[in-house]
């Protein structure tokens, strides 16, 4: 019988798999060994290229290489897939090994993003591409209609810098909290510290630039920039 986490999973993907072993072995990390989802994670993150590449291209026929090249990095980024993952609750489903399980790899932004870009291989490997390509684009479908070819591409660092810069306020300060983890797989915990804030931000993710781009957002959030 189908273990319920996976059941409410699958409902949450919109995709109901015929094989469980399949399901499995995307969930699992190459922390619990040999049998893990790499191979699915390499087929995937090809899959999902072309697909969000596709997409693109049908829905800008104006659009330059330049322009279409840069969007799609920004919908296939490990940020955007991890947020993705997040909206499926995916890190409470994750396999992994013990190691990784108590330094908080269900919460990594590349373990969530790895696992996500398995189950698009996991999919095509059981029903093809068809099939595939309706679960990708339908889970992509708000961000999506959410781009324009002028959509911007700063990143929340650097919108934040300029906007402080704007108001004549001093630049953000960016300090590491706390650092966890093994040392091939470190996780970074990240405050920001701004002027207009009363408290500073934080952010954890499994490199400083990311943990800090994070934590800049969330300063953003709350200036409502």
């Amino acid at each position: 019988m189908l273990n319920l986490k996976y059941q409410h999973l699958q409902d949450r993907l919109g995709y109901q798999f015929e094989t469980q072993a399949l399901l499995e072995l995307a969930l699992t990390h190459r922390s619990c060994g040999a049998r893990n989802n790499e191979r699915l994670e390499f087929l995937g993150d090809s899959i999902l290229n072309f697909i969000i590449g596709e997409s693109l291209f049908q829905r800008f026929p104006d659009g330059r290489e330049g322009q279409l090249s840069r969007l799609r990095s920004q919908m296939v980024k490990g940020e955007t897939l991890a947020k993705i993952a997040r909206e499926f609750q995916l890190g409470e489903c994750l396999i992994l090994g013990e190691g990784e399980m108590k330094s908080g790899g269900h919460r990594r932004d590349s373990i969530l993003a790895d696992t996500l870009e398995a189950l698009i291989g996991a999919i095509y490997v059981e029903k093809g591409f068809a099939a595939c390509r309706e679960r990708v684009t339908t889970w992509y479908a708000a961000r999506l209609a959410a781009l324009t070819l002028d959509s911007p591409v700063k990143d929340a660092k650097t919108r934040l810098q300029e906007y402080l810069q704007s108001v004549q306020q001093p630049l953000p300060e960016y300090a590491v909290v706390e650092v966890e983890g093994e040392a091939h797989e470190h996780m970074f915990t990240i405050e920001c510290r701004v002027s207009l804030l009363k408290k500073a931000t934080r952010a954890r993710a499994s490199n400083r630039r990311e943990a800090e781009k994070q934590a800049a957002a969330e300063a953003l959030r709350l200036l409502k920039i």
